[in-house]
């Protein structure tokens, strides 16, 4: 295990870059995100550790990154400010790019990963915008009307946005679609809400809905292009399918004893994520699905009622709030990094947790 300490600015989000295998990228703040600068360190691992090849201080807080995927050398940044930066580590001090509409915090930018010139980003404000590195303001406003804690492009397909809100909704915006009344809203599900089957032996009857509460995190499965993994306030993961929202969640995962603050599925197998939370643990789970299920294979659950997910096992080193977790995608598959407010990067193997 390797440590890095981001001496003075607690660590809010880490991502590794998807042209490097030894190259990381971790957004801070300074006092906890309260108030204060940010810091973007750019990060490589040696022989000798983990060195620091770059880093840009900011005027307000990081809260997200998000590494270009067209030039290996730029990465995004969300501000406090409600800005968005784009900085190339080959050039020092400035930000080549900046663009400032939203009107509060911007809490996440995700990259898209078919149509690699756009990327998107949520905010406090109660928006999702779509962005081009080439173009000085926004391509699309999709509102949410609630705090927007993250937002992401799908993985495998170039319109389809998702976002995770305060008020406890998961919605998806297919850019395809007609701007119309609805803004390119095109599904959204209650993730607290009972689903619509009926309990077994009791027609009519359908399982209890669980009290509403902020969601601040979410992920696309990475193999299984309809699973989104949702998580929150409640402590409680939950994956959802796509095609089936009626149903509630297809697997519930609880463990954790504080919110949750991000969950990522593996690159490499499509039945384990990780998940990082304001308890100081990062956790590994498995969704109980076959572990080589890709595509539209239908791992959609029989009955009404959600799979119990299993944690596999556990990394407790942090000693404060742990805010971002990523996996590398290079290798063999299980090694990450963690970061948190108690100033630590942590690179691991998720291998030597299980149990």
């Amino acid at each position: 295990m390797l440590h890095f300490r981001t001496e003075g600015y607690n660590g809010c989000a880490v991502k590794y870059s998807p042209f490097f295998d030894n190259r990381l990228a971790v957004a801070s703040s300074s006092n906890f995100g309260l108030v204060g600068n940010g810091r973007l360190y750019i990060l490589e691992l040696t022989p000798n550790g983990i060195v620091p090849t770059k880093w840009f201080t900011t005027q307000d807080s990081l809260y997200d990154m998000a590494w270009s995927e067209m030039h290996e050398n730029q990465v995004l940044t969300a501000s406090g400010d409600g800005s968005i930066k784009l900085f190339d580590i080959g050039l020092n001090d400035y930000p080549i790019q900046n663009w400032k509409e939203h009107n509060r915090e911007v809490f996440s930018v995700g990259w898209n990963l078919v149509a690699k010139d756009r990327f998107c980003s949520s905010s406090w404000d109660g928006t999702v915008r779509v962005w081009s590195p080439h173009r000085p303001h926004s391509i699309a406003t999709l509102p949410t009307h609630s705090c927007t804690y993250s937002a992401a492009f799908a993985p495998h397909s170039p319109d389809l946005v998702s976002c995770v809100t305060s008020d406890s909704y998961l919605r998806l915006f297919d850019l395809r679609l007609p701007a119309s009344a609805s803004n390119h809203l095109a599904l959204q599900i209650p993730i607290h809400a009972a689903p619509v089957s009926p309990i077994p032996g009791r027609p009519g009857v359908p399982p209890a809905a669980c009290a509403p509460s902020e969601a601040l995190t979410h992920d696309w499965n990475k193999y299984r292009p309809s699973i989104v993994a949702t998580a929150g306030v409640d402590r409680t993961i939950r994956t959802f399918d796509i095609r089936a929202p009626q149903q509630g969640p297809q697997c519930v995962m609880t463990g954790h004893e504080y919110a949750v603050r991000k969950v990522a599925w593996s690159p490499h197998l499509s039945n384990v994520l990780l998940s990082a939370s304001y308890d100081m643990t990062c956790r590994a789970w498995s969704d109980q699905t076959a572990p080589g299920a890709v595509g539209d294979v239908d791992n959609m659950r029989a009955g009404p009622a959600p799979v119990m997910g299993m944690e596999m096992g556990r990394m407790g080193r942090h000693t404060e709030f742990v805010t971002g977790v990523d996996w590398c995608l290079f290798g063999s598959e299980g090694w990450c990094a963690s970061v948190g407010w108690d100033e630590s990067l942590y690179v691991w193997d998720v291998r030597a947790v299980m149990g």
